[in-house]
């Protein structure tokens, strides 16, 4: 796992890693691991303290932890004998930008007043159809 401060600016992502991303986020437990980190972001937790809040026996936690880091979503820290995880935020917010990259450009956002940046995605609403 590599331990690099976390940093806010998206990290390019391609479909490989966005796909190995998504299929460590799709499991009930990692998906609770990962949200409780984004809770405590800058400082991160320690494996004990992730496995008291959210009721997980050490070795569950393990799996799942190493899970995460395989797919580049948390880094950790070693301090003395602990080990604090926290999410990986550029990685994070990488995926984030590959999901929404390409959010309206089928159609144009300008029409309908929304902003279209990715870090704003909002479609447009529904067309509705005029009766004649």
């Amino acid at each position: 796992m590599k331990s690099t401060a976390a940093v806010s600016n998206p990290l390019p992502i391609d479909a490989p890693r966005a796909v190995s991303a998504l299929a460590a986020l799709a499991q009930e437990t990692r998906l609770a691991i990962f949200r409780l980190l984004v809770e405590h972001a800058r400082d991160g937790l320690t494996p004990s303290a992730i496995a008291l809040r959210l009721k997980l026996a050490p070795a569950t936690l393990s799996f799942h932890l190493k899970e995460l880091a395989s797919a580049g979503l948390i880094e950790d820290r070693r301090d003395g004998r602990f080990i604090w995880y926290r999410p990986d935020v550029a990685a994070m917010n990488g995926l984030i930008g590959y999901l929404t990259e390409n959010c309206c450009r089928a159609s144009d956002g300008a029409a309908c007043g929304t902003d279209c940046a990715p870090a704003a995605c909002a479609p447009c609403p529904p067309r509705t159809r005029s009766k004649r």
